[in-house]
């Protein structure tokens, strides 16, 4: 519609100019020295609308001419960028689909014609680690460093990453010290750091960063309460590896009121001194711990400390009843506790009170123990008995009414199955008194 109308406005132009030469075609005259033209004013403009043509076609041409060149390597570079981006995909599935050395090849292949050459080393780097290439993969991350300088932190974090999961520790712990140094805020560093120093056994380095991991929201107030139990767990049993038994009570009373004060934290102490045979330590550290909050599992270990003055021991714990009489755990504790102090009646009651209120497997094994010195063989056995079948929840295999001791066969189809000759009888086993 445009060129329709165009072409109307033309012809009406050349129509009015038309007849206008033709009134009056107009008189041009031309002198240079002895030399004249002459000649109408429509030919003169027509003429130079000819030359001007002529001339601007030309120069047009000349600068298209001299524009080839630029146009050729514009068009090589596109279609350099276009493989490239080609084969950063094609990489990237690779990468995705586990093949690591195909990976590799392409993501490498065009990657100084890449618009982002840094993607294609960082991932090409990962292939080269999981080949084992460690020279390849700290080769293509210097190359991701080179072709973007500023992005330091994205390089050095793939760096981290990929030796923290090579167990090259001492790198990692480099590689995450120079990133914290330029970007001491950046939540990710902090959480290699962590997971850092958790596997290298760094537990006061780690108890040194709880506060910046906290702040940062790195974790929760629910994590870091339970980071903060396992350092210090962790920082017990390091102790308790030292040769000098006073590096372990040391830990101990250095650690936060708090932390003493958990009960998991408690039984791990009470561990510790008890495979140090350090029984009265023990038993005065869990009496604490009980009488300020009472524990069904700390009373159960207070009943296993064999503490010297075993009757004190026992007039302790009977002061629990007061406020726990029906505790089985107590009851049992008050067994042993009893059974160690050589008051056989006592332990018996206190025993067979546990097992009324809460039939447990240790308290049938204690009572049964405690028959058997005390030629109740029968009861002794019943008790075994009865707790061999509350530790497992299978039931038995059904046998034929008919079955006797003694019997010569089982009710049933006959089978005329043969004995071994070449096998021994067993050995009757003898009871361990």
């Amino acid at each position: 519609m445009r060129t329709l109308i165009l072409g109307l406005i033309m012809l009406a132009v050349s129509v009015v100019l038309t007849l206008a030469v033709k009134q009056d075609n107009g008189y041009v005259l031309l002198g240079y020295g002895n030399w004249t033209v002459e000649g109408s004013l429509a030919f003169f403009v027509i003429v130079n609308l000819l030359l001007f043509a002529v001339f601007y076609l030309a120069i047009r041409f000349v600068l298209r001419l001299w524009a080839v060149p630029g146009r050729v390597s514009h068009w090589n570079q596109r279609r350099g960028t276009r493989k490239a981006q080609k084969a950063l995909t094609q990489g990237l599935v690779e990468l995705s689909e586990g093949n690591w050395k195909g990976a590799e090849k392409d993501l490498v292949r065009f990657a100084g014609k890449s618009e982002t050459p840094l993607l294609n080393y960082l991932a090409a780097a990962r292939s080269a680690q999981q080949q084992g290439a460690n020279e390849r993969r700290d080769h293509y991350l210097q190359l991701a460093h080179e072709s973007m300088p500023s992005a330091d932190v994205a390089v050095s974090l793939t760096q981290a990453e990929l030796q923290l999961a090579n167990e090259q520790y001492e790198q990692a712990l480099a590689t995450l010290k120079h990133l914290r140094s330029i970007a001491p805020k950046h939540t990710h560093v902090l959480k290699l750091l962590k997971e850092l120093y958790e596997r290298l056994g760094e537990w006061q380095a780690l108890y040194d960063l709880l506060p910046e991991l906290k702040k940062r929201k790195v974790i929760n107030e629910t994590e870091q309460r339970s980071l903060e139990l396992n350092i210090f767990r962790s920082m017990l049993n390091q102790a308790a590896q030292d040769e000098n038994p006073q590096t372990l009570v040391t830990r101990w009373r250095n650690m936060p009121v708090p932390v003493r004060s958990n009960e998991a934290m408690v039984t791990v102490y009470a561990n510790h001194l008890l495979n140090r045979k350090q029984y009265d330590q023990v038993e005065s550290l869990l009496r604490d711990a009980i009488t300020r909050q009472w524990s069904d599992d700390l009373v159960e270990l207070y009943g296993r400390v064999a503490a010297q003055d075993s009757a004190k021991q026992l007039a302790i714990a009977e002061g629990w009843l007061k406020d726990h009489a029906r505790a089985p755990v107590l009851l049992l504790t008050l067994g042993r506790l009893s059974i160690r102090s050589r008051l056989w009646g006592k332990a018996r009651s206190y025993l067979e009170a546990s097992i009324g209120i809460e039939p447990s497997v240790d308290a049938y094994r204690e009572l049964g123990a405690l028959l058997e010195r005390m030629d109740e063989g029968q009861k002794a056995l019943d008790c075994f008995k009865e707790g061999l079948n509350l530790s497992s929840d299978a039931p038995l295999t059904e046998l034929p009414a008919s079955l006797s001791i003694g019997s010569p066969k089982l009710e049933g189809p006959e089978e005329n199955v043969e004995a071994p000759t070449d096998i021994n009888p067993p050995k009757q086993a003898r009871a361990t008194q």
